[in-house]
């Protein structure tokens, strides 16, 4: 899963990035400190593997991972390649979900492009600058396929939805907002639209701010069902420094549950509709992610192609019932290991062994 972090110059974009990588990425307090996307994995948190590797004897642990790109920051015309428009819009097409980090904080140390902080504002000018993208890319495919069309009626229909999906578009509408025919969103995924990306807002605060926003505040213009959280980017930069005992203790003196990393791995399985099945042996203990309502088939086809096309029926256990018996043979005799065909829709915690034959 790749994420992209997005937002205004000096949003706190680079400070999230490091904050979640540990890479110690430039930053600044002039505009642009970020020329270059950073890029960065971090694994997905799961103490499930430890528990299974102990249980199995795994040699290793291999978690999910989720790739971070922190993206040039945009400002009013990037939309059309103004400034660092140009890379500022390939790093999105590449992302499956997007973070905005929206300037929630005071700092007359750190330079607003716009000269003032107004979070509302700077959300707009986001929307819309992925907007116009979009806007340019339909006329483009329109104009081409408008001219294919004289040779072949059946294009119509895609210049049909091409028309609805730019009215919509002007109207101030992004494309994810939008009620999709099946044609229509093939049409976006193989387009790339900007605005058809997930979003989830962070809106990064000062150090010592509380309840200062809240999800679907209507003044900031996000949506009432956006995936919404606040965050100081600044403070959890600052707390990526320590080793991990050292951080959960001054988290806990600071009240702060749950890191920013994992907040933004909640955020982003839900908006995706993502969840996790396990797998382990001698080898390894790993996590495997996959969307909600997958088949068997497909989740082994996670694994290895082969083992899709030669599948047979998947051992599957609940990893909490596997836990309480102690073995996967006492789950066994307990009867809590279930044999699955072709049609089990995999759900969140099994722990599966996969039969097949190729």
């Amino acid at each position: 899963m790749k994420l992209g972090i997005i937002g205004m110059p000096n949003s706190g974009k680079t400070a999230l990035f490091n904050s979640l990588t540990r890479s110690g990425a430039k930053s600044g307090i002039s505009p642009f400190s970020t020329k270059e996307s950073n890029v960065g994995a971090v694994s997905v948190p799961d103490p499930r593997l430890y528990e299974l590797a102990k249980m199995y004897k795994s040699v290793k642990i291999v978690h999910a991972s989720i790739e971070f790109m922190d993206i040039a920051g945009l400002v009013k015309g990037s939309g059309k390649g103004e400034g660092l428009g140009n890379k500022f819009l390939d790093g999105i097409r590449q992302s499956d979900a997007l973070v905005h980090v929206v300037r929630c904080f005071q700092d007359d140390n750190v330079i607003h492009v716009d000269g003032t902080v107004n979070p509302a504002r700077d959300i707009e000018t986001v929307d819309f600058e992925l907007i116009f993208a979009d806007l340019e890319q339909l006329e483009r495919r329109y104009l081409k396929q408008q001219k294919a069309a004289k040779a072949d009626k059946s294009v119509y229909a895609e210049l049909a939805s091409l028309e609805r999906l730019t009215a919509e578009l002007e109207a101030g509408k992004p494309v994810r907002s939008l009620e999709l025919s099946k044609d229509e969103g093939a049409l976006v995924s193989m387009l790339g639209l900007l605005t058809g990306k997930p979003v989830i807002y962070a809106l990064n605060v000062d150090e010592d701010a509380t309840g200062s926003f809240i999800a679907g505040d209507v003044h900031l213009g996000i949506p009432s069902d956006a995936e919404v959280f606040q965050i100081s980017a600044k403070l959890e930069e600052e707390m990526a420094a320590f080793d991990d005992g050292e951080r959960a203790a001054m988290m806990a003196d600071l009240g702060i549950a749950e890191s920013g990393l994992d907040r933004i791995i909640t955020a982003s399985y839900k908006k995706l509709g993502l969840m996790s099945f396990l797998t382990a042996g001698p080898k390894a203990a790993r996590a495997w992610t996959i969307p909600m309502n997958t088949k068997a088939p497909a989740a082994a086809g996670k694994i290895h192609s082969d083992i899709e096309r030669g599948f047979i029926r998947a051992e599957t256990v609940n990893y909490n019932d596997l836990m309480e018996r102690g073995t996967y043979a006492a789950a066994k005799e307990a009867g809590l290991v279930r044999l699955e065909g072709k049609e089990y829709i995999v759900k969140e915690g099994d722990v599966i062994l996969f039969r097949f034959n190729v």
